[in-house]
């Protein structure tokens, strides 16, 4: 039994969290490519892919009603601080590791003003976050994770600038 004032700790299983709010429908994600210099945005994600991290461009799901670059210009300030503009669409990607599945619209992005600092996940508990870190990563940094723990857009590319040459639909 409980002691009175004594509240139990909550086990996270960030797994479950992501399973039960993203999982087993279909979502539309929007992600921003921002990049300065030699580096990209990436945001570090616990409960996603068979060695929970995951690396990748920030982004989140739109919200009905929710035009896609108003999308993402609120979970940039939601996942890292950054005030953005949006710019060009590069291209779609079908993102599926069962039970999630999402189609995923890149934009180039360009910070206007904020200050970079680890956001959260408004879906989200504050202590079930699932977002683990924010930083800018160097191409070869991002090719030294394995290949399940970063998006999969990275498969198609040898640099950087082969990031923001993709276009259409990955297949």
């Amino acid at each position: 039994m409980e002691a009175p004032g004594k509240a139990i700790p909550r086990k996270s299983n960030p797994r479950r969290e992501v399973q039960k709010l993203y999982g087993n429908r279909l979502r539309l994600r929007v992600c921003g490519l921002h990049r300065e210099g030699d580096r990209l945005l990436m945001v570090r994600h616990r409960g996603i892919g068979p060695t929970d991290t995951f690396w990748c461009p920030p982004g989140g799901g739109a919200q009905f009603n929710e035009k896609a670059p108003d999308a993402l210009i609120r979970e940039f300030a939601e996942e890292t601080g950054l005030q953005v503009d949006i710019g060009e669409m590069l291209f779609v990607n079908e993102f599926m590791q069962p039970p999630l599945h999402a189609i995923e619209l890149f934009f180039t992005v360009n910070v206007t003003g904020g200050t970079l600092r680890q956001g959260i996940d408004p879906e989200m508990e504050l202590d079930d976050q699932i977002i683990e870190e924010v930083r800018l990563m160097s191409f070869d940094e991002i090719k030294s994770y394995p290949p399940e723990e970063v998006h999969a857009l990275f498969r198609y590319c040898n640099s950087l600038d082969d990031v923001f040459r993709l276009r259409g639909y990955l297949r």
